[in-house]
């Protein structure tokens, strides 16, 4: 963009472009990519997601931990019993306990990184999307045309066509 200068000469004006890339590195601290992109309401929604997961990952290992070590001192100590909370619970089902949670401990660390994932993926795009613009004069034209057959022959049919 030039601009007039007040000694007459034309100056160069920088012009900044916002940057995806710049986005997507900002993201690395959850919320940040979208905060550069202007989409503020999104930071709230980010923090309730991964705060949930951490909630779930903690809960899941806290039991998958507390099953581990009643079986294992079972199993250690010819079936004495670690909690009397327990108590009732035959030691085939304290480990099925155990790789229940386990399973749920893995899969929360999963949905955990995915939804990081997430956030970085929609930093990015919309990093890419911030300077899209449409023109206010967006049409569509329906018209008559022919589509060249194989044989050589010309079959009539629609043709749509869009500006934007």
């Amino acid at each position: 963009m030039l601009a007039l200068c007040s000694s007459g000469l034309f100056a160069q004006s920088v012009v900044k472009e916002h940057s995806a890339n710049k986005a997507l590195v900002l993201s690395l601290f959850p919320g940040g990519g979208q905060i550069y992109n202007k989409q503020a309401w999104k930071v709230p929604v980010i923090y309730g997601a991964l705060g949930t997961m951490g909630y779930f990952v903690y809960d899941n290992y806290q039991k998958m931990t507390l099953f581990k070590d009643e079986y294992l001192y079972r199993v250690n100590n010819n079936g004495q019993i670690l909690s009397s909370e327990w108590a009732d619970y035959p030691t085939a089902n304290i480990y099925n306990m155990y790789e229940a949670y386990n399973k749920n401990f893995q899969l929360m660390i999963i949905v955990s990184v995915a939804v990081y994932g997430i956030n970085l993926i929609d930093a990015y795009v919309f990093g890419h999307l911030f300077d899209y613009q449409i023109d206010d004069d967006i049409s569509m034209t329906v018209s008559p045309s022919v589509i060249p057959a194989f044989d050589g022959s010309l079959t009539p049919s629609l043709g749509i066509g869009f500006r934007f």
